[in-house]
């Protein structure tokens, strides 16, 4: 596929719910979801409707993994671009049967149809539920969804051949469901300012594979740089620690802002959520908390009521990995994506 395709470009074997649709049929579609649609349908008709306006690009809210959260600016030729890119990495065919159940306000909704649109996908559009599967027995060739929508989900995934799963981290206990399916399923790396993903990784394996098109650097605090010049015209600088393997494979490590330094020695969360995954069932997060000694202690966080852990729970982790104390609080707040509102938790210690 060329990139002569352009954002006006509507492929001919697009289906929307089982139905043919070029541009002004999309369009007519849009008006009616704003006149008469439910919330979620809204969103996807404002979308189709600045999708082909006049204007170049689409204005968006970062969701602050780079940053500030902020509006920014995204060429519509780009995203073209990213669902070209996508559409290469998991050899996604014309006339392939799609599901889309993301939020249309956020940029993977969006680009679930931009791909759509661009590569002819047979896509069934239905509400962001947290069980979008439920009574659904359809064979769909390509699904995303976040990580609470794939674990509602286990029971009706062997219909899906290939499904990425973003917008937060898959816990131990999902990626350990998943991998007993027949399904292909991608852990993806992505923000806004990315268009979605520039990485994927099949669960189970480490590193994450840059999508064509993309380059990877690291800049001197050991954060990823995305040179990726079809989608951005600066390199991207994240707040990702990341491990480079080779030149298109990196792993990812945790993030800069999270780091805690207790006494001097600088810990990354991630790395020891990883460590305790297996044994802890709930959900649960480390970090740090002022401390008169240490500047910062370590700290871990369990969702639900107060129980007793095992005496070994900490033996796979090193001397100063291990938490000084633990928390608990009844219920997370998260975001919809499923990313965890660390700040807001810890206030309601």
């Amino acid at each position: 596929m060329t990139n002569t395709i352009t954002y006006q470009n509507v492929h001919n074997l697009f289906k929307l719910n089982g139905f043919h649709l070029n541009r002004n049929d999309l369009c007519r579609v849009a008006y009616s979801f704003i006149k008469e649609g439910d919330e979620y349908e809204k969103s996807v008709g404002d979308f189709v409707l600045d999708w082909f306006d006049n204007k170049s690009y689409l204005e968006l809210n970062t969701s602050g993994t780079t940053g500030t959260p902020k509006i920014i600016r995204i060429e519509k030729q780009a995203m073209v671009n990213s669902a070209i890119a996508t559409g290469d990495f998991f050899d996604l065919q014309p006339g392939d049967k799609a599901l889309h159940c993301l939020p249309t306000k956020y940029i993977a909704g969006k680009m679930m149809f931009v791909r759509s649109f661009i590569l002819g996908l047979d896509i069934d559009f239905v509400a962001p539920s947290s069980h979008p599967m439920l009574q659904n027995d359809t064979k769909y060739d390509f699904v995303a969804m976040v990580p609470l929508q794939a674990h509602n989900s286990l029971a009706e995934l062997n219909n899906v051949k290939k499904m990425i799963v973003g917008g937060a981290k898959m816990n131990n206990a999902l990626e350990k469901g998943l991998s007993k399916l027949k399904t292909q399923v991608y852990e993806t790396y992505g923000m806004t300012e990315t268009i979605t993903h520039i990485a994927a990784k099949k669960i189970g394996e480490k590193a994450f594979s840059v999508l064509p098109n993309i380059k990877i650097t690291k800049d001197d605090r050991n954060c990823l740089v995305i040179d990726a010049p079809k989608i951005s015209e600066e390199a991207i600088v994240t707040n990702d620690l990341v491990e480079l393997v080779g030149e298109n494979q990196f792993v990812f490590l945790g993030r800069i802002d999270n780091v805690i330094n207790s006494g001097g020695v600088k810990l990354i969360p991630e790395k020891i959520e990883d460590k305790l995954s297996s044994k802890i069932q709930s959900r649960f997060f480390v970090t740090g908390i002022q401390d008169a000694d240490l500047g910062e202690k370590l700290v871990l966080v369990i969702e639900g009521e107060n129980q007793t852990l095992e005496d070994n729970i900490f033996d796979g982790l090193d001397k100063y990995e291990k938490p000084k104390e633990v928390f608990y609080v009844a219920k997370f707040s998260e975001t919809e994506n499923g990313k965890l509102k660390r700040k807001e938790i810890l206030e309601s210690i």
